[in-house]
């Protein structure tokens, strides 16, 4: 019989909840978070409405470049500034955008399914 063995846990860090009004990934708490496959950072998030792809750099330079960015608007669904968009789709990367909290757990499952993507969460307050 064949068996097949499955880490359940994806590599690279998982939001695990929220607590006070911050992210929790592995010890740690974050009011803003960039995510990789690789690695969780503090984020100094800007306004949405000010959101550009400078300040996504950190998770947009991974090599090779990320599927899409995960895009968490903060407590509420807003949508990403049009210039964003249009850069984002210029460089081949999608967008997937929806309230924060809906983006960490989306987050968690697509690096279940080993997904080489990025996500950018808001502050949830």
């Amino acid at each position: 019989m064949a068996r097949f063995d499955r880490d359940p846990k994806p590599a690279g860090p998982i939001v695990r909840g929220f607590a006070g009004g911050a992210f929790a990934v592995d010890e740690r708490r974050y009011r803003a978070l960039l995510l990789t496959p690789e690695s969780a950072a503090e984020w100094n998030a800007p306004p949405l409405a000010e959101l550009t792809m400078a300040d996504l750099e950190a998770v947009l330079g991974l090599d090779p470049q990320p599927e899409f960015l995960v895009l968490g608007t903060g407590p509420a669904f807003a949508f990403a500034p049009k210039a964003l968009r249009d850069a984002l789709e210029e460089r081949g990367i999608g967008l997937e955008t929806m309230d924060s909290k809906a983006a960490a757990r989306a987050w968690g499952i697509l690096r279940a399914e080993d997904r080489w993507i990025a996500a950018a969460l808001m502050p949830l307050s």
